[in-house]
């Protein structure tokens, strides 16, 4: 348990202010790109005539090439500026979404898909690695709580106009959102961030492959990497069949969907900075276990659901996702005080290459546990949901002991 008591956090200055910002609306971006399958799921199966274990494979194919381009780039990540390599990958996301904008068959999606992964998925890596440059442990998890308040938005904004433009036009339409939103950021970004370069005054002897390698075997890194795949597992599991269980199962009409997705959306922005200053005041790993404890008992009841009525479903939802908010808010901000300096581009995106291929595994086994039957029924899904829980189980475990690593280092002044 965290023993220290942070110093009063300071305010932010104006240029901080300005990259929670961006950071925000970046995540937003690249969050929306994988979270809008979800809901566009009801629509896609029919569409292009595929089955659930097809669809889980358009999600994971993502999450593999993601993690995929996580290992490649890691022994350049501490290399060059952070700014220049965040605009690199995040031109090339731009370019992988308008390719599933163009995608008119399920092998050209497929494929759209894993271009998309390749720059998409070292994005939050370097984004994360920036945060760790440029802010204080005391003040970590307030900026961690603003940036997942892009998580939120993608579902207030983005999921519910996605899906409105999708049964307005067609499937295609979502994508060419993101992209033209992309493309505004990313000009903001090449104009009014400044180079991120301080980790470049630690010049490394070893070469990338070397680098690569004593990151992955760092034994105190290598806890932090088992933690990510636990916490993975049951963030990717239940999100592909979302839209199609509260069709199919719940009874909710598609149209209803926005209102869903808008609905929770808007509580847990509401509670994501909240949230995030809380466990800079109480502790990282309390607000975790406190947050599993609510996802835990959330998933149990919402996977074992029928037909429920519109009000109820959308009360579970914004509990289940207060819960979802706050492991990932208190585990995002421990996990930044785990490499050190000259490691933080490493170690972030081999983190997020773990991540993606341990969702990407997740998404795959929840398209063969979960059968879709000739009326539309899912089936499995409450044992999709055991399998979630005993996942968020572990992970509590092991986030206690990377607790303890980040203790050490707190208390000899190493984060």
């Amino acid at each position: 348990m965290e023993t220290i008591a942070p110093p009063k956090p300071a305010a932010f200055n104006k240029y901080q202010i300005f990259i929670i910002v961006i950071l925000a609306i970046l995540q937003f971006s690249v969050i929306l790109d994988f979270m809008v399958l979800s809901p566009l799921g009801a629509i896609l199966m029919p569409k292009l005539d595929i089955t659930t274990t097809q669809f889980g494979l358009v999600v994971s194919a993502y999450a593999f090439s993601a993690g995929a381009s996580g290992l490649l780039a890691a022994g350049f990540a501490d290399r060059f500026d952070r700014k220049k390599l965040l605009l690199f990958f995040y031109f090339g996301f731009i370019i992988g979404t308008v390719l599933c904008a163009l995608a008119p068959t399920y092998h050209l999606l497929l494929i759209a898909r894993i271009v998309t992964g390749i720059f998409g998925g070292v994005i939050s890596a370097i984004g994360f690695a920036i945060i760790t440059d440029l802010f204080k442990m005391e003040v970590r998890g307030q900026v961690m709580g603003f940036i997942q308040t892009a998580f939120a938005a993608s579902q207030i904004l983005g999921i519910p106009v996605g899906l409105q433009l999708a049964n307005a036009f067609n499937w295609h339409a979502p994508f060419w959102l993101i992209a033209g939103f992309s493309f505004i950021t990313a000009v903001v970004i090449a104009v009014y961030m400044r180079p991120i370069t301080d980790h470049l005054a630690f010049p490394s002897t070893r070469n990338p492959f070397e680098h690569l390698l004593k990151t992955l075997t760092n034994s105190d890194y290598f806890k932090g990497f088992v933690t990510t795949n636990f916490l993975a597992t049951g963030g990717y599991m239940l999100m592909p069949f979302g839209s199609a269980f509260s069709t199919n199962n719940l009874g909710l009409s598609i149209k209803s969907l926005p209102l869903l997705y808008g609905i929770t959306g808007i509580f847990t922005i509401a509670f994501s900075p909240l949230l995030g200053k809380l466990s800079d005041k109480i502790g990282k790993f309390k607000v975790f276990m406190l947050g599993t404890m609510l996802g835990v008992i959330m998933v149990a009841i919402y996977t074992n659901l029928g037909t429920t009525p519109f009000w109820l479903v959308t009360t579970l939802n914004v509990i289940l996702f207060i819960g979802i908010t706050s492991r990932i808010t208190a585990s995002s901000a421990l996990m930044t005080a785990v490499p050190d300096s000259q490691d933080r581009g490493a170690f972030m995106s081999i983190n997020s290459s773990i991540q993606q291929i341990s969702g990407g595994i997740a998404a795959s086994i929840a398209g063969i546990i979960v059968i879709q039957t000739p009326s539309g029924l899912l089936e499995n899904y409450n044992i999709l949901g055991y399998t979630v829980i005993s996942s968020m189980i572990c992970a509590v475990g092991f986030m206690y002991i990377l607790n303890k690593h980040v203790q050490k280092k707190l208390a000899s002044k190493k984060v």
